[in-house]
């Protein structure tokens, strides 16, 4: 339990009141947990560079496929937040062939829906359709990431977009919260930079979206899932013809992360607020790690399950707080543990030494056997649900493929 012996940075920032009442509840005996068997997959890869894995699943005839590129927020310049979803938003917008509008009428007529999206690390293009339709919806999502038509009269509509949700993001304490922790653990890097400013928004061109696409857009970059039931051979064809003319592009990289290793404690004062959003974090393992899932056990006892020490204490014992829970944060090359908690104002010193305790507490008490079987049988229970569908599969095989793990993380897990 000495995984926890690292720094904790503090944040408080208040936040809209929430009223609860705790009721303590006896959860059932957990069952015997299941085994997961990793579904077969046949992993290709195009002389461009372009990975692809392919995985029969299920009995519904439906297909998910998802092309995800290895960029995102990490990769943009310190005057540059937010460029990356500006890219995204232009690529939505329609290829060189088609707006997005007929793009979406013809993945509707498939049985479907398709999506782009950018996170802090990846980008998405997502769609899932009919079986017999995976290899047009691979056509369809090729041209995506090909022939964005990037249209310059879009820029200052998508720009008044970004600058809207900033306003409202703003505005949360969790968000406030976030953006002051992330940009202690992290300084200077880009995983430090939460929101840009509206005047970094205004200053966007078309040419700055088209410049990030060309710096970090290609097939090295990318790797295409493609799970459900559906004609193997028709769409592993689909994805040579329709992918492998792509420009290589730039090599996989990410920026080098050294979070923090000071202890600080920063506050957002809310004049009269009635409720006060505290979060508790620090750098931990990675799941590059032998001890990565014992860290996640402990997690899962100390914070983050609803049967959770912090939880039972602070909601269900004292109910200062209705929600509050503890997660790992993994990006490349570093992982942060946090509690998060939104708690009565009045009882922000109590909540802060309560979820210290219970902290204290699992350093230098071993936890029950019953305790600890009750814990891995919820975790093995989730585990099993969280691959029961096309999309779940398709997000652990991006886990393990982004962090570099082999498949003995999923198969020797419960």
């Amino acid at each position: 339990m000495k995984k926890f012996n690292y720094l904790f940075s503090i944040l408080f920032a208040c936040a809209v009141a929430v009223n609860a009442l705790a009721q303590k509840q006896t959860p059932p005996a957990g069952g015997k947990p299941k085994d997961f068997v990793l579904p077969q997959k046949k992993n290709s890869q195009l002389k461009n560079g372009l990975k692809s894995t392919l995985v029969q699943y299920g009995t519904i005839p439906k297909v998910n496929v998802n092309l995800i590129i290895k960029t995102g927020n990490v990769h943009e310049g310190p005057n540059e937040v937010w460029l990356a979803d500006l890219t995204s938003e232009l690529m939505k917008e329609g290829t060189t062939s088609m707006d997005f509008k007929i793009i979406s009428k013809k993945v509707a007529a498939m049985g479907g829906e398709i999506s782009v999206s950018t996170g802090s690390d990846q980008t998405f293009i997502s769609g899932s359709v009919l079986s017999e339709f995976a290899p047009d919806l691979i056509k369809i999502i090729a041209d995506i990431a090909m022939h964005p038509a990037f249209p310059a009269a879009a820029v200052e509509r998508l720009k008044s977009d970004l600058k809207r949700q900033l306003s409202v993001q703003k505005s949360v304490p969790q968000s406030q919260a976030t953006e002051k922790f992330n940009s202690i653990i992290y300084k200077d890097h880009p995983y430090g930079k939460v929101f840009p400013t509206e005047a970094m928004i205004n200053s966007y061109t078309i040419d700055m979206a088209k410049g990030f696409y060309d710096k970090n857009f290609g097939a090295k970059r990318a790797v295409v899932y493609v799970v459900g039931k559906f004609d193997e051979a028709a769409t592993q064809k689909s994805i040579e013809e329709s992918l492998s003319s792509w420009k290589e592009g730039p090599e996989v990289s990410y920026p080098a992360v050294t979070p923090t290793k000071t202890n600080e404690v920063a506050v957002i004062d809310r004049p009269n607020a009635p409720q006060t959003t505290v979060l508790i974090g620090l750098p931990t393992l990675t799941p590059q790690s032998n001890d990565y899932v014992a860290l996640q056990v402990t997690n899962s006892i100390l914070g983050g399950s609803f049967g959770s020490r912090i939880t039972s204490n602070i909601r269900e014992d004292k109910g200062y707080t209705y929600s509050p829970y503890s997660t790992i944060q993994n990006q490349k090359g570093v992982s942060v543990w946090y509690e998060q908690a939104d708690v009565t104002s009045e009882h922000t010193g109590e909540s802060l030494q309560e979820i210290a305790k219970e902290i204290r507490k699992l350093q230098e008490e071993v936890p029950s056997k019953e305790e600890l079987e009750g814990i891995q049988k919820y975790m093995s229970g989730v585990f099993v649900l969280q691959n029961s569908t096309p999309g779940g599969i398709i997000g652990q095989l991006n886990f393990i493929d982004f962090h570099g793990l082999n498949d003995s993380y999923l198969t020797d897990r419960v």
